[in-house]
């Protein structure tokens, strides 16, 4: 852009409009990066299933899944626990921030009154800086250069999209500073008046125009489920997630608990009978197992199977959750339906699996 060449308060308002127009759009994108940033860290200071690590997140999904009773949920969770993850956290980030008290506009709000106050900072500085120097006379390019750096961590306005302005002939910088604040007030006051009608599809959609609302480079709900990212790799027996916190970790996949091997609709050989034993017992055991092109291998030397089994390390151990043996006992008909098998033969499940109740397995399952 060619520079412009006005005189006096004409001139002082013409740079006044451009600067605003380049503020506007850096002022709107700041404020909404800055509000998933601010929503993120307020769910994980004031929600209990966000303030500890993704073990934690789970026993709090287990029991949300248990006090909705709901199969179509369970079984969203346990074919992609991922996904689920994810759907649950963007779910409370929605309930906190659209309920009646409209948590998302004070955010929002609060977020361009702060940053309000920081450009008005910068334009005070950068004339007191720039006013009393007679040793320069592009005064308009050095109050720019001040200006620009004082925003530097703030909003994101490049110096070099300020070219066309810096050859102003302005030489009353007190002046322009109090120009700068009335259109600050301006450009604040309409942009309060947007977020009145934010709502959380701003979070969804790829900003077209002012009238979207969806400057919203990263959603608030994916930054916090970055907090509980980790190795989603699930055991190719019955499907539990690896409970390693770092992705592309070294070493082998494992878990703490393993589930029945009905979850993943394993049968016993030749039957429909489901398998309600738990890899970590099968392990221990004499049985094996067989997959369409490979041999019968027996569960203690799994690894010989290839990838994925030769990529986890799964224990003895026979010690199962009850809230899995709830869930089995309590959802029988659906998995039966799901799998097309039934829970008879080695699969009949115990009388004792029948006995537990919810409370008694999510007691169990929140002690550990």
């Amino acid at each position: 852009m060619s520079p412009i060449s006005c005189q006096g308060a004409t001139s002082i308002t013409t740079f006044v409009i451009f600067l605003c127009d380049k503020i506007e759009p850096a002022l709107r994108k700041a404020v909404f990066e800055r509000t998933a940033k601010d929503i993120a860290e307020d769910m994980k200071s004031k929600f209990p299933d966000f303030r500890g690590n993704r073990a934690n997140l789970e026993v709090c999904i287990l029991r949300y899944l248990a006090e909705q009773e709901n199969f179509a949920y369970f079984k969203q969770y346990l074919t992609s626990p991922k996904q689920f993850f994810q759907s649950y956290i963007e779910k409370q980030v929605k309930s906190h921030c659209l309920d009646e008290s409209r948590r998302l506009r004070m955010f929002l709000h609060s977020c361009l009154e702060s940053f309000y106050g920081n450009i008005l900072s910068a334009v005070s500085l950068s004339t007191q800086i720039v006013k009393d120097r007679k040793d320069r006379e592009d005064k308009i390019s050095l109050w720019l250069d001040e200006f620009c750096g004082e925003l530097a961590e703030v909003i994101n306005l490049p110096r070099s999209d300020l070219k066309g302005i810096e050859h102003q002939e302005v030489t009353d910088i007190e002046f322009l500073s109090s120009a700068m604040a009335k259109a600050l007030i301006d450009l604040t006051d309409r942009l309060m008046k947007e977020l009145a009608d934010a709502d959380m599809s701003s979070f969804s959609r790829q900003p077209h125009t002012i009238a979207d609302m969806s400057s919203f480079a990263r959603q608030p709900h994916t930054i916090l489920a970055e907090h509980f990212s980790g190795c989603w790799e699930k055991c190719p027996f019955c499907g539990a997630v690896c409970s390693n916190t770092m992705q592309n970790h070294d070493g082998d996949h494992q878990l703490v608990f393993h589930r029945p091997q009905a979850l993943r609709g394993y049968t016993w050989w030749w039957t429909n009978h489901l398998v309600i034993d738990i890899c970590s017992s099968l392990v221990a055991s004499d049985c094996s197992f067989k997959f369409p092109g490979l041999p019968w291998i027996p569960f203690k030397t799994y690894r010989d199977a290839g990838p994925p089994f030769s990529t986890w390390r799964i224990l003895p151990d026979s010690s199962m959750q009850a809230y899995w043996k709830w869930f089995v006992s309590r959802f029988r008909t659906q998995l039966e339906a799901l799998y097309n098998g039934k829970f008879q033969g080695k699969g009949e499940i115990p009388d004792s699996w029948q006995r537990i109740t919810k409370q008694e397995a999510l007691s169990e399952l929140e002690r550990r």
